[in-house]
């Protein structure tokens, strides 16, 4: 278990593992999408095997094309976009669950006016040396 993961269930005497969205750390990935780790796998002595983070990208930008050695889920939150996987495009908004396959190259961008704004999960765990920017 990583040792901020530590001292919060220390601090609050419990092995129940909350966190607030405001107290992640954001920063720019590899593809160019705002996240912010919500849970990794190492935060709970790997009981899981999955990440999970928060992404955003804002109007007009877009993820670079890349592809991962993992599973990837995509559910969207808020705004509107376009998804694209190994050539296939579609349009994706709220409510929204895209699954993407091993190796697949994919990018999302932005079509809407407002941030558009995602959960990600990674199953394994996302690693950077997993992700290939094309």
């Amino acid at each position: 278990m990583c040792r901020i993961c530590q001292q919060e269930q220390k601090e609050t005497g419990k092995r129940m593992l909350i966190r607030k969205l405001e107290n992640r750390a954001e920063f720019i990935a590899g593809d160019g999408t705002i996240l912010r780790e919500m849970l990794r796998s190492e935060d709970v002595n790997n009981a899981i095997h999955y990440s999970f983070a928060h992404a955003r990208l804002h109007p007009e930008q877009a993820s670079v094309k890349h592809r991962l050695r993992a599973n990837e889920v995509y559910y969207i939150l808020a705004g509107k976009g376009i998804v694209q996987i190994d050539g296939e495009r579609q349009e994706v908004g709220p409510g929204d669950c895209i699954y993407i396959p091993p190796l697949a190259i994919q990018h999302i961008e932005n079509t809407g006016l407002g941030d558009l704004v995602f959960l990600c999960i990674v199953d394994p765990a996302w690693s950077k040396d997993d992700e290939e920017v094309i």
